[in-house]
């Protein structure tokens, strides 16, 4: 064994001693203290000798571990081993290197010895999974293996043998089959009609020019290559280790193209859907297109990556832009006017703990239907939602059998019936999962961005995540059915829906949705009557008051949490976050309360904060300006997550300023 390598086996304290007397030896000899010098250097000779004495003791308690090690082993056994193809090496349970044959030494070690020294020398190994029968793999000297542990026991103790398997070529070509693997891009320019639908056909060409020089510059970096397919949809083929490439660098692409510049001096933006692990080209074609869709329902201007484990979004952050017409609208109320002749009845419902936009389109659709000749009827957890005020103005006038528990609404399902979901597309979200598992024909009329889990088998699925409201779907909706106008409760029912989820007329409006009210004004919808329809007693206005009163204020963001509960929470909290936001230089709000074992978020925004990517960050969801998510922690520890997801987003979204 060499000197450097017993000097390992030498305790540190001994090599510190050692080093001391020699360093007060020369300070000494330096400063003419004869009688101290032999003092010292009588001390250092003894510790040289010590460490000398512990080098050869050490050497001889190896050197009889292994002659036991090797005598407990019969003649096959040692012969087996040492003559194995196989580099095998043995270690002890404190995973010191005991024994290994000469295949190890030449073609592992290169011709070193190791004896004594820690296995992490070679490399670290995980005692825990050291038997694993799938191996587990190793890298030394730039050579890979695969190493699989069998336990021994040698005189009462562990020890394990360690068989090596050099597999560094097939894991390179491994490696390279994982790079090489193509991603399937679907790449639109989302608000190509909004763009270009008054520029000259020489300004379109010119700005999609542009367009396409950034596409061909970001294809070529990644040494892929894209084709257009038709005039504001490309596809685009980019290997696997180019891919996560621009994974990490969260798709630039779509910030170098809302800089492209146009007549109508709108940004340009971008939807991405990318299909990734795909193990063919036409699934990854297929995963691909999914993604796009994903990505448009989200509201666009964003990349969608589809995976075997699901969905990750990029992006995503801004304004959705307005796309939608009457054309769609027309058709789809054509289409639903056919499927609900053809049904027995019809069921609708909402989402849990139903608001004034969930029960007010079910109201506009499911009175129209009626009047159409069909029976409907809102299936609506009577104890368990925000709009008591509502259901009780209506049954009071006229409407008492128009709302049923969802346990009597299964009670009336056949073949035929026709179950119409509005303000939600998540499965685990609906009033009742049991009616959406037993109705065959499903409609569903939503306009939150679309999530993972959204119902798939729908007949219709009429999706506007840039409507204000699905009350402003619905009543868009039923002016093309044959079915007349709407009273004057029904349009108040309608007009609430609406005036909820724009904060009154302030957020995400746009023509249609004035043109809504108008016609449910028209209807004879009265605005002090819709009004009344959101008042609160005064336990709750003092609830929100001192909810207000606790807020700080973290990174632009306000954060009010209260240990308060009861049932008028889950109207509490968010009228407590909308008061938060007319506080200057606050861009979001969110309120935190008890609910049972859970602490419930409700958040807001005026646009310029996306809410609901910082609650999908904790497992919640909802629309660019009011979002929500659920944690199974303490007060304390859902405020701390909150700020982490808060911090996330912004770098992200490279909003660090705030």
């Amino acid at each position: 064994m060499k000197n450097k390598q017993k000097l390992w086996l030498v305790h540190p304290m001994i090599i510190a001693l050692v080093v001391l007397c020699l360093v007060f030896c020369l300070l000494t000899l330096f400063t003419g203290k004869i009688i101290v010098f032999y003092i010292e250097s009588a001390l250092l000779a003894g510790a040289v000798f010590f460490a000398m004495f512990s080098i050869r003791r050490s050497s001889q308690d190896i050197h009889k571990f292994i002659t036991r090690m090797a005598n407990s082993l019969d003649l096959n056994q040692r012969r087996s081993m040492d003559n194995s193809p196989f580099p095998i090496i043995l270690i002890s349970d404190s995973q010191e290197i005991i024994w290994y044959n000469r295949f190890f030494r030449n073609d592992v070690l290169g011709g070193e010895d190791v004896y004594g020294q820690l296995v992490s020398r070679i490399s670290p190994i995980d005692m825990d999974k050291i038997c694993s029968r799938r191996g587990f793999d190793l890298r030394y000297k730039n050579r890979q293996y695969t190493a699989y542990g069998v336990e021994h026991d040698i005189e009462g103790r562990r020890a394990y043998a360690i068989f090596f398997i050099d597999d560094t070529e097939l894991k390179k070509i491994r490696t390279e089959f994982s790079e090489t693997r193509p991603s399937v891009l679907s790449i639109q320019i989302d608000n190509y009609e909004e763009l270009f639908k008054n520029s000259k056909e020489s300004e379109r060409i010119a700005a999609i020019g542009k367009a396409e020089d950034v596409f061909d510059r970001f294809v070529r970096e990644n040494r892929g290559f894209f084709r257009r397919q038709d005039h504001h949809r490309y596809i685009a083929i980019i290997e696997e280790r180019y891919m996560s490439k621009i994974i990490e660098k969260r798709f630039e692409i779509l910030d170098e193209v809302r800089r492209v510049s146009t007549v109508s001096n709108m940004s340009m933006t971008l939807s991405i859907g990318v299909g990734r692990g795909a193990k063919s080209y036409p699934e990854g074609d297929h995963m691909a297109r999914q993604a796009l869709e994903m990505a448009l329902g989200r509201g666009g201007d964003q990349a969608a990556v589809k995976t075997a484990d699901g969905y990750d979004f990029y992006g995503g952050a801004s304004h959705e832009v307005d796309k939608k017409n009457k054309v769609k609208t027309r058709i789809v109320a054509t289409a639903m006017s056919e499927i609900i002749a053809n049904s027995d009845n019809c069921i609708l419902m909402g989402h849990r703990l139903a608001d004034l936009d969930a029960v007010g389109s079910c109201v506009g659709m499911a009175t129209a239907i009626r009047r159409m000749g069909k029976s409907a009827v809102i299936a609506i957890d009577k104890k368990n939602n925000l709009v008591n005020n509502l259901i009780s103005k209506m049954e009071i006038n006229g409407y008492a059998n128009l709302f049923v528990e969802p346990s009597q609404a299964l009670s009336i399902i056949t073949k035929k019936t026709l179950l119409i979901i509005t303000d939600t597309h998540i499965v685990h979200m609906l009033e009742s999962k049991k009616l959406y598992e037993q109705c065959r024909d499903v409609v569903v009329i939503d306009h939150h961005r679309r999530m993972v889990g959204y119902i798939e088998n729908a007949v219709i699925f009429f999706h506007e995540p840039f409507a204000s409201s699905a009350s402003e779907m619905v009543t868009e909706l039923i002016q093309y059915f044959d079915s007349g106008s709407p009273s004057r409760l029904e349009a108040e029912a309608l007009l609430g829906g609406i005036v909820l989820d724009t904060k009154n007329f302030v957020l995400k409006t746009g023509p249609s949705t004035f043109e809504a009210a108008a016609y449910l004004r028209r209807s004879g919808a009265d605005t002090v009557e819709v009004k009344r329809l959101f008042s609160s007693n005064l336990d709750s206005y003092r609830k929100k008051a001192e909810i207000v009163s606790r807020a700080r204020t973290y990174r632009n963001c306000a954060i009010a949490s209260t240990a308060m509960e009861g049932e008028d929470m889950r109207i509490v909290a968010p009228q407590s976050a909308d008061e938060l936001l007319t506080i200057s230089d606050i861009l979001a709000s969110f309120v935190l309360y008890k609910n049972g074992d859970w602490v419930s978020i409700s958040s807001r925004s005026m646009g310029e904060i996306n809410v609901q990517l910082i609650m999908e960050k904790l497992g919640g969801g909802g629309h660019l300006t009011m979002a929500g998510a659920a944690l199974e922690c303490s007060l304390e520890e859902s405020e701390k997550k909150l700020e982490a997801a808060i911090d996330e987003y912004l770098e992200e979204n490279k909003k660090d300023a705030l």
